[in-house]
This record gives structure tokens, C-alpha cells and sequence, in this order.
């Protein structure tokens, strides 16, 4: 079985990316993957794009989504911390990681915020293991 997670931000284009792909990867046997936002953007950023390039993860074919494009229920829905007011979306663990918003700064930023997402995507994985 496997266990639907989602992340959601506003734009979907930097920070619930980056965490849809590092679930991808790390959670594949485990997780069924989705990323959301409440006004996406046109594209995934650049920036995003190029650090996740960078240690091997392609998220290139990932794109901004509404929520209405995710399922209804899910088994866990991460928000980012952009103060984002969600729909009820049933889930059985909801957490907001409180990240700042990348979008606008140095390359070095966004590498910062993808290792922090990528520590905070293994220790949901194992959260989830442990209580599935």
C-alpha cells in the first residue's frame, strides 16, 4: 500500500516541488506523491530546477497545480509555511514545515532551503513508517 502525501504552497513552483521530487525519490516504494497550490504559478521556478539538478533529483517534468488537481483525501498534507489557508483536504497527519519563500534570492538560498526540505522529507518518510 501505498500512502498518498501532499505539499502545498501558494505558487507550487519552488518549495512543494522541491519536496514533491525528494519524496519521489526517497519515498517511491512508499508514497504516492502530489504537490499543490492555492494560486500556482506558470512553471516550476528555475532556481528550484537547477538545485535539485544539481544533486542528481530531475524535477523538470513536474508542473504548478491547483488543489483541486490533488486527491481529495490523503493520507498526509505537508504545508510549507507561507501562511497558506487550505480547504478541508482529510488527512490522518497535517504539518506545516514554516519555510520562507525562496522565490527572489540568491542561488545560495535556495540550496539552503532544499537541504532543509530534503532532512525534513527523510524524517516524514520515517514518521510515516513508524506510524502506518
Amino acid at each position: 500500500m501505498k500512502y498518498k502525501v501532499a505539499f502545498v504552497c501558494v505558487g507550487n513552483s519552488c518549495r512543494s516541488q522541491i519536496a514533491e521530487g525528494f519524496a519521489r525519490e526517497y519515498g517511491r516504494e512508499l508514497l504516492e506523491v502530489y504537490s499543490a497550490g492555492t494560486e500556482p504559478a506558470e512553471k516550476v521556478n528555475a532556481n528550484a530546477l537547477r538545485v535539485m539538478e544539481e544533486i542528481g533529483i530531475d524535477i523538470s517534468t513536474q508542473y504548478p497545480k491547483l488543489l483541486k488537481d490533488i486527491p481529495t483525501e490523503l493520507d498526509v498534507l505537508i504545508t510549507m509555511g507561507c501562511g497558506v489557508e487550505c480547504p478541508f483536504i482529510p488527512c490522518k497527519i497535517r504539518e506545516d514545515w514554516g519555510l520562507d519563500d525562496p522565490v527572489g534570492q540568491p542561488l545560495e538560498v535556495f540550496r539552503e532551503c532544499r537541504d532543509v526540505i530534503e532532512a525534513k522529507v527523510k524524517e516524514l518518510i520515517e514518521k510515516i513508517r513508524a506510524e502506518f
